[in-house]
């Protein structure tokens, strides 16, 4: 375990310093700079642990709709406990075994046709998504029109779109999207955000919109939840002293694809993303006298402990743990899975 190792812990990165090492050597004493924050937030958590309490308290099979979170090493743990996973309801059974809709959540047409066929379901969708569905439908039932900044096609923006009716949402990408976009009417306009976004692309997204339409509405609080904000600045804090960074996370998640571009942005000579140690570039690592670490929200913190061991089985390292934030949030689970020992459904 991490905690058993050696480490230095430090606030901020440490600066660079000049090493003598020849070109494509890595020097002795190579840094190893592990961010923190990284992995599991709240919101995988919960749902991680909804599908296996589900499984204890209904055996198997327990269905689930889309990949709970967007890692293929969590989806395969629970598969061999007996999860099965679809990408649409017409392939689970009629059935009185449950459901479990993902993290990312659902549009409303999904819950409803599992109502129609009478099918148990549960919802695991992050809490932090479920109050960006309801700020829209707030804004919506207040007649404004709803703007949610996005990637299109991501399951939790194809799951806040379908929280209304269609045409009821415009999805905004990028800058350019928001310098085009023509409201129905300029002063009754809300936006809502895709909680993985790149903070800084959404700041700059939200100030285009502002700006063109001092009236319109946003959250209270940003949408972009907390462990993606965290993550986003250990990297910041750490990318500049590193040649490379690498970032443990799926190429389907999205918040982990947007610390590569973090860490790009804040000064790292490159960043990959890898899946685990087998996927790592290791004639990209071999000049590095210093290297990066994170992991984003659906990765597992054993895949972080493996590429540790990987890089350190290969020459000496002084691991160093960098940490911005503390976290202590936690989501409660759905009271019927609470206590699954009592066998109730």
């Amino acid at each position: 375990m991490l905690n058993d190792r050696d480490t230095t812990v430090t606030t901020k990165a440490a600066s660079d310093g000049g090493t003598g090492a020849k070109p494509n050597e890595a020097p002795p004493g190579r840094r190893l700079l592990l961010a923190a924050p990284r992995g599991f937030c709240a919101g995988v958590d919960r749902a991680i642990q909804i599908v296996e309490l589900a499984l204890l308290t209904y055996g198997k099979p327990v269905y689930v709709r889309h990949e709970i979170v967007h890692n293929r090493h969590v989806v395969d743990a629970l598969k061999a406990k007996g999860a099965v996973f679809v990408e649409d309801l017409d392939e689970v059974p009629q059935t009185t075994q449950p459901v479990i809709f993902s993290a990312h959540g659902v549009p409303q047409s999904v819950p409803a046709a599992a109502r129609a066929r009478d099918l148990h379901f549960i919802d695991a969708t992050c809490p932090l998504v479920s109050k960006v569905h309801m700020e829209a439908a707030r804004h919506h039932e207040d007649g404004f029109e709803v703007v949610l900044i996005g990637h299109a096609g991501h399951p939790e923006v194809i799951g806040t779109m379908g929280q209304l009716p269609d045409g009821a949402i415009c999805l905004v990408e990028t800058v350019e999207d928001a310098a085009r976009f023509n409201p129905r009417d300029p002063g009754q306009l809300a936006y809502v955000t895709q909680t993985t976004l790149s903070v800084d692309d959404t700041a700059a997204v939200v100030t285009c919109l502002e700006g063109r339409f001092p009236f319109i509405r946003g959250p209270h609080k940003q949408d972009i939840c907390y462990a993606t904000t965290n993550r986003q600045e250990a990297v910041k804090a750490i990318a500049p002293s590193c040649d490379v960074v690498l970032v443990v996370g799926a190429p389907n998640s999205s918040n982990s694809r947007r610390l590569v571009e973090v860490a790009i942005r804040a000064g790292a000579g490159q960043a990959f993303l890898v899946q685990s140690a087998g996927e790592i570039d290791w004639p990209a690592l071999d000049g590095a006298s210093t290297i990066g670490l994170t992991a984003g929200a659906s990765a597992p913190e054993a895949l972080v402990e493996d590429i540790i061991d990987a890089i350190s089985a290969r020459a000496p390292v002084v691991l160093e743990l960098v940490q911005t934030a503390k976290e202590r949030v936690s989501f409660k689970l759905p009271r019927h899975l609470r206590h699954p020992a009592s066998g109730t459904r």
